[in-house]
């Protein structure tokens, strides 16, 4: 089932390179006045980032650490206000996903299909498990149980103290799909999950009972590449809500307790989504930058000033919407209306993950490994 995602990879990047649909990355426009003051507070190494493999590792923050993977097997924590590295566990796997923090421990995916626990104080290995498949989105815990997805369709819980499996859940995958995988949502004794087959579902994170399940974007085309209805970015809850974006064109909000659709809007996206107040943010697969009315799905503001620069999932941060691309840039947008308000370069390899906000700090991770801190002078 692998070698199928591989194939979309490749016949998207073959069909990007043709003469007929090349699409060339909008030109950077110069912002005369910028109106915030961007400064890098510190910069770190984390290894090799990915080595080359395109896959989900990312930062993850915790109030005494930062984490992060990269793909020669090396878990990393950070102190957050200085960037001095705490500690460097060696798990001796090909990790591609992760990591992901609960409770006394920090999880990461490997390529081979196994979770991988080490102990958030000092990196000392937990346990390892393996499933099915690669796992390709960051495992994901709630204190008790750590859950986990493999590329064949499987969701997973595993014990928290020793990974032993607790339950599975099956769903078929289509023959194509894109490289990667949603990252299970928990909410107290509820998992939200997104499926390569353009579907969303609800279990009880106790025992995996299905609560509903939903389909968000339906596979329309002549082609397996044109039905493609991957959902890979990471769902969004907020109160009653989730937000759910896929690649087949359709972005939802469904009800949290039944599965209702709410609102659709057509946008098509595989990197993510956020909120600035009552605003949802999303990056689409073009690039161009959408506010919503979170309540409604109407369009408040788009920006294309990005276009096919490779954005990555927006983030937040002191009440600005934040986007990397792919030569290393953030760009800055006001969430009222859209518009660019400053950027600054933090490095010249590609930002694939959406930044993370900390406590007057936005931490980005390049494709390389290189962490940077960067605040917004006052």
């Amino acid at each position: 089932m692998r070698t199928a995602t591989l194939l979309a990879v490749v016949a998207l990047a073959l069909g990007a390179c043709s003469k007929k649909n090349v699409r060339k990355p909008a030109a950077l426009k110069d912002i005369d006045h910028p109106e915030i003051q961007l400064q890098d507070v510190w910069s770190s190494s984390a290894g090799s980032g990915g080595g080359g493999y395109y896959g989900e590792l990312r930062l993850a923050l915790a109030p005494d650490a930062l984490f992060t993977a990269d793909g020669k097997g090396r878990i990393y924590a950070f102190d957050p206000k200085t960037g001095s590295r705490i500690w460097r566990a060696d798990t001796r796997e090909e990790l591609v996903a992760g990591p992901g923090v609960a409770g006394d421990a920090v999880f990461a995916g490997s390529r081979k299909g196994d979770v991988v626990a080490v102990k958030r104080a000092d990196g000392g290995k937990l346990w390892q498990a393996h499933l099915s498949s690669e796992v390709l989105a960051a495992p994901e815990g709630d204190g008790s149980r750590v859950f986990a997805r493999g590329g064949d369709g499987k969701v997973y819980a595993l014990s928290a103290d020793t990974g032993a499996p607790l339950w599975s859940v099956d769903r078929s995958v289509p023959n194509l799909t894109l490289r990667g995988l949603s990252p299970p949502s928990v909410d107290g004794n509820e998992l939200y999950v997104g499926l390569d087959n353009g579907r969303a579902m609800a279990l009880r994170s106790s025992d995996g009972q299905v609560l509903w399940e939903q389909t968000v974007s339906a596979p329309v085309g002549r082609n397996e590449l044109e039905r493609l209805t991957d959902i890979d970015a990471p769902l969004l809850q907020e109160g009653g809500d989730v937000f759910v974006a896929s690649f087949g064109g359709d972005l939802v909000c469904l009800d949290k307790d039944t599965g209702q659709v709410l609102w659709r809007r057509s946008v098509r996206s595989y990197t993510g989504l956020t909120l600035a107040g009552s605003t949802l943010v999303v990056t689409d697969d073009n690039g161009t930058v959408w506010g919503l009315d979170s309540s409604t799905g109407s369009a408040l503001w788009h920006n294309e000033d990005l276009k096919y620069r490779q954005l990555s999932a927006p983030a937040v941060f002191e009440g600005k919407v934040v986007v990397g691309d792919y030569k290393g840039y953030l760009h800055w947008l006001d969430a009222k209306d859209g518009h660019l308000i400053a950027r600054n370069r933090v490095d010249h390899d590609p930002i694939r993950r959406a930044p993370v906000a900390g406590d007057g700090l936005l931490y980005v991770l390049s494709t390389d490994g290189d962490i940077t801190a960067v605040k917004i002078r006052k």
